[in-house]
């Protein structure tokens, strides 16, 4: 790798490469800068519940994508440690629903991030904050 961009967009590829979860649900990556990345996702009818809202098990994963893409910018495969959402305004059938991930924290084997869930008028439909817990493997030659 030629530089720290290059990098986490190599470990993106490799894990969107795998992640058979977020390519059904049509879940889109982009990483602007090592420690961040945005996921995309349109909202489909079989993504509502009972109400014809989007389900909030799926806004939560979008935004957990994007809390993974971000922490495994490193070429350390990172995972989960915790995480917790608020929803703060419903999502609809047809509505693009944006999760950016930013990184707030990186120390040796743990990180905190912050998601912000946006739908395609910028309005805020949830808050995400993970934990992220490195396990000291490499992500590229693993």
């Amino acid at each position: 790798m030629t530089n720290d961009l290059e990098r986490a967009r190599a470990c993106a590829d490799r894990m969107y490469e795998n992640d058979t979860a977020s390519r059904a649900l049509g879940i889109e990556i982009e990483i602007p800068e090592p420690g961040t990345a945005v996921a995309t996702m349109s909202v489909r009818p079989d993504m509502v519940n009972g109400f014809d809202l989007c389900h909030g098990g799926l806004i939560f994963t979008l935004a957990d994508t994007a809390f993974a893409f971000a922490c495994n910018a490193y070429d350390d495969v990172t995972v989960a440690g915790s995480g917790t959402v608020e929803f703060l305004r419903p999502a609809f059938v047809g509505d693009t629903l944006r999760a950016v991930a930013l990184e707030e924290h990186r120390g040796k084997r743990s990180g905190v991030y912050a998601v912000e869930v946006v739908n395609q008028r910028d309005e805020f439909v949830a808050l995400f904050r993970g934990r992220a817990v490195a396990r000291g493997q490499s992500l590229l030659n693993g």
